[in-house]
């Protein structure tokens, strides 16, 4: 049996998930992803397997890996990169790892906030070059941040809102009360709801045609003038042109990101030279912590499908999966 391994943090952090693996006797053929489809397309054909991250898997990668790939198994929870309506015409199952990164983001989400109300980067800055310059920040103490997303990320970027004292609003379709009540979050009857209220704006949504330019030159009018906005989720939720004419004109004041709508970036993206946006490399997940727990768990839906056994979560159910080995 043959798989194909592309994710570089699997690769690049120790743990039990290589061990796990290799148990296997499975020959693994290891690339450095995120790959395009032209690179994802060079290395399938003759793998029976595939653990990926972000890499470009369109219909005609898909359509060159059958019929000898028999499962995709999805190190991470964001599949938009992934054909799904082609892998389940094609009888693959697509297999994904929820819960296993959340707290890790929130952190990381939190770090962009702090690092732009607290002119974090100004600072380290000016002392690394011998100077002792500084800028008057801001306190999160009361100030309001709306949480467009309450899934696994955006409860746990909401519990340490509260902690920071912070005003909580939160949008979400399936609005979970109990939770709400329990971390004092109001619930947003809409999005305008959120853009209204928030000093800071927290995206935990996941990346559909609906989703896609949600923050936008249409959204930003509506927007407290100076809002800050985090991006944990995917870059291309926010539409890249719209937001650099926001921060230039100071209708937003500043934007953290972990993502953007080309990864990696060309040298000349216009998100990357502004001094009110802290940006970086698709990381909020990689932790030594939650690594390991995203590549076992990625490791342990390949073992059970590629078994015949039920993953521990599947992207499209009503695939069957099927004992190949």
């Amino acid at each position: 049996m043959k798989i194909l391994l592309t994710t570089t943090s699997f690769q690049d952090t120790p743990g039990a998930h290589h061990d796990l693996l290799a148990q296997t006797g499975w020959e693994i053929i290891r690339a450095r992803g995120p790959l395009n489809e032209a690179d994802t397309l060079a290395l399938v054909g003759d793998v029976d397997g595939y653990i990926c991250g972000d890499d470009a898997i369109t219909r005609k990668v898909l359509e060159k890996a059958r019929p000898k790939l028999k499962v995709l198994s999805k190190y991470g929870i964001g599949v938009d990169k992934i054909d799904i309506k082609s892998a389940t015409e094609f009888g693959i199952p697509v297999l994904f790892t929820p819960g296993v990164n959340h707290t890790t983001v929130a952190e990381h989400n939190f770090l962009l906030l702090l690092a732009l109300e607290k002119n974090f980067l100004f600072h380290t800055d000016s002392t690394r070059s011998g100077g002792w310059q500084r800028k008057t920040g801001h306190e999160l103490l009361e100030k309001t941040i709306g949480i467009i997303g309450l899934g696994r990320i955006g409860r746990e970027v909401a519990i340490r809102a509260k902690a920071f004292g912070m005003k909580i609003i939160g949008f979400d379709p399936h609005f979970d009360e109990k939770f709400g009540a329990e971390y004092s979050v109001q619930r947003a009857n809409s999005l305008d709801d959120i853009f209204k209220a928030s000093d800071y704006i927290s995206l935990h949504t996941n990346l559909t045609p609906e989703t896609k330019d949600m923050i936008s030159a249409k959204s930003f009018p509506k927007m407290k003038k100076g809002v800050l906005i985090l991006n944990c989720a995917r870059g291309e939720i926010v539409n890249t042109a719209d937001m650099v004419a926001a921060l230039k004109s100071g209708q937003v004041g500043g934007y953290g990101t972990d993502v953007l709508d080309q990864e990696p970036p060309p040298a000349d993206h216009p998100l990357l030279k502004l001094p009110n946006v802290v940006c970086t490399p698709h990381v909020a997940s990689r932790t030594y912590e939650s690594v390991v727990r995203q590549a076992t768990t990625s490791v342990k839906n390949l073992i059970l499908a590629m078994n015949g056994e039920k993953p521990i979560a599947q992207v499209n159910p009503e695939v069957p999966v099927k004992k190949v080995v």
